[in-house]
């Protein structure tokens, strides 16, 4: 039997590389035969899962991270019809079954068959349905055929690796953030957070036609990796209101759409900027989006944040102004991105070099043993997206 190694939460801060099982075409005590193992040949550290690590939900001591996976078949179950072992895949976030009311209206982010606690569900996440992450060698895959995504040329895929790996979350809910903003031709934009989400969703600003994309931070390094493409940009540090900011950049202190690609543990802006104020960027959001404009919210929000200072914030309740958002009749896009929405084109567009998201988001490849090393840079504020190559298959 082959060994796997996976990267387990241990303790807020702390991830471990541990031995784990080996997966197994199974759900529980039957057969698993709508199911195939992969190989994992790259899997992604995501801002949400550094909410987790940070001890920031109820994720349990021993949860095996990652949701962002791309690998080989290595082992197909009988139901399989069209993947087939030796296909290079992209795989979903999302875990979907194909056939409930939510799937087959391609709501995949909130299928109703795969989580008994809520609906939807996604691999190596607390709350999501229990299932295993794949920050590992190899996992289990299931509703193959529905789920996964088949590169058509594997020698060309694996020569752009290091874009297509952003298929399985990061790129699809950067593009979601935006088309759910409205963002389009000639539209000015302003993204909240230049991490990972944040560029991604900066580079779709761009795909979508956008005339001006403003990005906001407190990273230098952050808001330098946002103008290397294009992005004008805002330190969110600066004690100079955020609209008088985007004044000072587009001539009106507001702009067509926004979007949140921050989340829960936001801080406040100019001398707050040190201080957690959960709702500041939807709230930020509301006060410079003109009336009639949308605001995507790809950004993460949790309904338990044990380590939240006020007591409503602990269980997901924020202080948001809703009223200033309905007097401007804004409209509100929220939840998980339904990756398989988007991820067969934004494929092509990689593939026919139409986007360069590995570059814009900045991927550093590092082995399995370094990903708790990648936890802490991330968490430090490292302006990159940390692609984590198990089986050293990544061409340099």
């Amino acid at each position: 039997m082959c060994q796997n190694h996976g990267v387990a939460y241990i303790s807020p801060g702390v991830v471990e590389v541990q031995q784990i099982e080996y997966p197994k075409l199974a759900l529980g005590d039957r057969k698993c035969e709508h199911g195939v193992i992969l190989q994992i040949v790259s899997t992604n550290i995501c801002g949400s899962d550094q909410h987790m690590v940070r001890g920031r939900t109820t994720a349990p001591a021993g949860l095996v991270l990652g949701h962002e996976i791309t690998g080989l078949v290595i082992e197909a179950g009988r139901d399989v019809e069209f993947i087939k072992e030796g296909d290079l895949v992209s795989v979903p976030f999302n875990i979907a079954c194909g056939r409930c009311r939510n799937c087959k209206a391609g709501q995949t982010g909130i299928c109703l068959n795969v989580n008994p606690g809520r609906a939807g569900a996604a691999y190596g996440y607390v709350d999501m349905g229990g299932w295993v992450g794949g920050q590992a060698e190899y996992v289990m895959v299931p509703y193959a055929d529905f789920n996964l995504l088949k590169f058509p040329d594997k020698d060309q895929a694996m020569a752009k690796i290091r874009d297509l790996t952003l298929l399985s979350d990061i790129f699809p809910t950067g593009y979601h953030g935006a088309v759910m903003a409205g963002v389009g031709p000639g539209s000015i934009v302003y993204v909240a957070g230049a991490g990972p989400v944040g560029l991604a969703c900066a580079v779709s600003c761009h795909l979508l036609g956008a005339a001006v994309v403003i990005v906001g931070d407190m990273i230098p390094e952050r808001l330098e990796q946002a103008r290397s493409f294009g992005c004008e940009t805002i330190d969110l540090r600066n004690e100079t209101p955020l609209a008088d900011q985007i004044a000072q950049i587009v001539g009106v202190p507001e702009v067509d759409s926004a979007v949140d690609c921050v989340g829960f543990e936001a801080k406040g802006h100019g001398a707050g900027a040190d201080v957690e104020q959960p709702a500041n960027v939807l709230n930020a959001a509301m006060t410079i989006t003109r009336a009639g404009g949308s605001i995507g919210i790809p950004g993460l929000y949790v309904t338990g944040d044990p380590g939240a200072k006020e007591k409503a914030a602990q269980e997901g309740s924020l202080s948001i102004r809703i009223g200033l958002g309905w007097a401007k009749s804004h409209s509100f896009f929220t939840g998980q991105t339904p990756v398989m929405k988007y991820h067969r084109q934004l494929m092509n567009a990689i593939l026919y070099d139409k986007v360069q998201i590995a570059k814009a988001v900045n991927v550093e490849v590092i082995s399995l043993d370094k990903a708790p090393q990648g936890y802490q840079d991330f968490d430090k504020g490292a302006a990159k997206k940390f692609v984590i190559d198990p089986h050293g298959l990544i061409p340099n």
